[in-house]
């Protein structure tokens, strides 16, 4: 019997190890921030590992932040990337959305406190830092305002020089540039293309069309851990902020990514929206307000909207359900034994008694 123990013990020990995880790579269009909470927090909380998988989080080279080019030359299985992913799609290049962990852009306009600015109208004849995010100009289009009622800031100091008012507006993250003012004790306010009803998806999780047709199981694991990471993020966000300061964001002040959880989650989570909700419907509209061709749109969009096309069970076994299989498995015999020894030994004590009686 001790033999028989021993070997569930050796079994339960090695049998974890031999089921290897699936490496996998996820590159991130910025620097570790709480922007990227949800990933962390499916790493560190097991929800990967379970789905059978080894997730390195790469973060972006801030020089060179192109996300499609390392997902599509196969540097990552997976890549955060903005609304954009749209238009490249409909030029050709073969990527596939699978989820929008913001349903709507955090770029905004940051204008002093003490700026007449308030709306985008106001914006005519004001002097900004540059046009780099779309859906900026796009609110400002909308209010009547075209690039050539504005003038463009040419400095190399953009945030030196908008403290020192040599500019109207800055263009920002929402998370990030209002809390260094913030720590300066700089007054702003911001101008936002959500508050206009300009809810374009930002940080869409997406991959190649190789990697979906060759490896299907992994993209919809690889998703669903995912998402199970944001919504614990989400239900555990003191937690998150620390983990993501402790582990990721270690150049940042605590303070900081705070600020940034409570400024991104509204636009991870806004009332009646599921997580990393993704429509048909809506990414249509977001290609009219780009201007797209949607009859493009129309022939791209069932390879371009992931959905999961597979009828077996979403999660392959996981080498703990193999494990507890196996140790089932030989635990069966063990205990026919151990029932068998004890009804043995309930036999010979009771014929023992019936000699004892018969001696008496």
């Amino acid at each position: 019997m001790l033999k028989r123990f021993s070997l569930i013990s050796l079994l339960l020990f090695f049998l974890p190890s031999a089921i290897a995880l699936e490496s996998v790579v996820l590159q991130l269009k910025w620097t570790h921030q709480f922007q990227f909470a949800g990933y962390y927090m499916a790493v560190e909380k097991g929800f990967y590992e379970r789905a059978g998988l080894d997730v390195t989080i790469i973060p972006a080279d801030i020089e060179d932040p192109d996300t499609h080019f390392k997902v599509l030359s196969g540097q990552a299985h997976f890549g955060v990337t903005h609304s954009g992913i749209l238009a490249e799609r409909l030029q050709g290049k073969p990527l596939v959305a699978i989820a929008a962990m913001l349903q709507s852009s955090p770029y905004c306009w940051m204008v002093k406190a003490d700026s007449d600015i308030y709306n985008p109208a106001d914006f005519r004849g004001k002097r900004v830092s540059h046009l780099g995010v779309a859906e900026l100009m796009l609110m400002l289009e909308q209010a009547g305002v075209s690039k050539d009622d504005i003038s463009l800031y040419a400095g190399f100091e953009p945030i030196a020089d908008f403290k020192a008012g040599k500019f109207d507006a800055l263009q920002v993250y929402t998370s990030n540039e209002p809390f260094e003012m913030k720590q300066q004790g700089v007054a702003i306010r911001q101008i936002c293309p959500k508050k206009y009803g300009l809810n374009l998806y930002a940080d869409i999780l997406f991959t190649s069309e190789n990697v979906l047709q060759h490896r299907p199981e992994l993209v919809e694991k690889f998703k669903q851990a995912s998402l199970q990471g944001w919504r614990y993020a989400m239900l555990h966000l003191q937690e998150s902020i620390d983990i993501t300061h402790q582990k990721y964001a270690t150049h940042k002040i605590k303070e900081q990514i705070s600020y940034e959880a409570e400024k991104l989650r509204p636009y991870i989570s806004p009332p009646g929206v599921t997580i990393g909700n993704m429509s048909d419907l809506h990414w249509r509209w977001i290609g009219q307000i780009y201007g797209l061709d949607m009859a493009q749109y129309d022939a791209v969009r069932e390879r371009f909207i992931y959905e999961l096309k597979q009828s077996e069970p979403l999660f392959p076994w996981s080498w703990m359900l193999i494990a507890a299989c196996a140790v089932t498995l030989f635990s069966i015999p063990l205990y026919l034994h151990l029932i068998f020894t004890k009804k043995r030994r309930y036999k010979l004590n009771e014929s023992a008694q019936e000699n004892e009686n018969e001696v008496e």
